[in-house]
């Protein structure tokens, strides 16, 4: 069992006010037609859409949604062919590193609005693989912290689980990227309800921020994910209890 991280409490009930957004569907359908377009419309052959299609229906997309966007994907329009993932890494304040996932069909208009979002909150974009060597690939599939116990994640470990990190609020099970399914699938099996599932960029070490700090680097986060571009964020930095009850609060 790995260590308590309180930004991971933070993160993932940032994700459940997130899921009210009404961009949140029309990031999860690119992120469908992308994933279907490199891969094939058919969830069971295809890792990364049967990733993209689970994460549609924890946030409770509409299926009709989630089958336009496949057809999109493996249809010949135009709109499709113009998409393209792009990952892009930069510092936030304070060293934090930073990565972010994007959906785009303009490479340089992205690429501008992102250094301009880093330098207007303290940090500054970097070079390709300026952070991404900080991050490791790895399944997370998070389970409520507050309703199951260790003893009732023990069939994630006999699937494959590698590891289970505690928070107060959630359990985060982490597996190799092609093993989430297969572990969430056993989860599920033994009746344990499943928050979500998704492939994430997992910091090796972390930098731990007082509030001044996390709140700056908050703000760059959410003006981040408030691009219509970008899918997914993530950084390298813990916060204490204490300032994880201040910034709730």
């Amino acid at each position: 069992m790995a260590g308590h991280s309180k930004w991971a409490g933070i993160k993932h009930k940032k994700a459940i006010v997130d899921a009210r957004r009404g961009k949140l569907f029309t990031k999860l359908a690119r992120a469908i037609t992308v994933a279907a377009k490199e891969g094939g419309g058919d969830p069971d052959g295809n890792p990364a859409l049967g990733l993209a299609v689970q994460k549609a229906k924890d946030a409770s997309m509409p299926k009709d949604n989630i089958e336009r966007a496949i057809a999109k994907g493996t249809g010949a329009g135009a709109d499709a062919d113009a998409l393209e993932t792009v990952v892009y890494e930069g510092y936030g304040p304070g060293g934090v590193a930073v990565l972010v996932e994007a959906v785009t069909d303009n490479r340089n208009r992205t690429g501008a609005e992102m250094r301009h979002v880093f330098s207007k909150h303290g940090g500054n974009l970097g070079e390709p693989g300026s952070v991404s060597y900080l991050f490791d690939k790895k399944g997370t599939i998070v389970v409520d912290g507050g309703r199951y116990g260790e003893d009732d994640l023990l069939p994630a470990v006999e699937a494959g689980a590698e590891d289970i990190v505690a928070d107060d609020d959630v359990f985060e099970v982490l597996t190799e990227p092609s093993d989430v399914a297969a572990v969430r699938a056993a989860l599920e099996e033994a009746g344990v309800e499943v928050r979500s599932s998704e492939v994430a960029q997992r910091p090796k070490t972390s930098v731990e921020l007082d509030e001044d700090g996390a709140r700056k680097v908050l703000k760059l986060l959410d003006a981040l994910e408030d691009n219509d571009d970008v899918d997914t964020v993530h950084a390298n930095f813990d916060v204490s209890a204490d300032v994880m009850e201040a910034i709730a609060g």
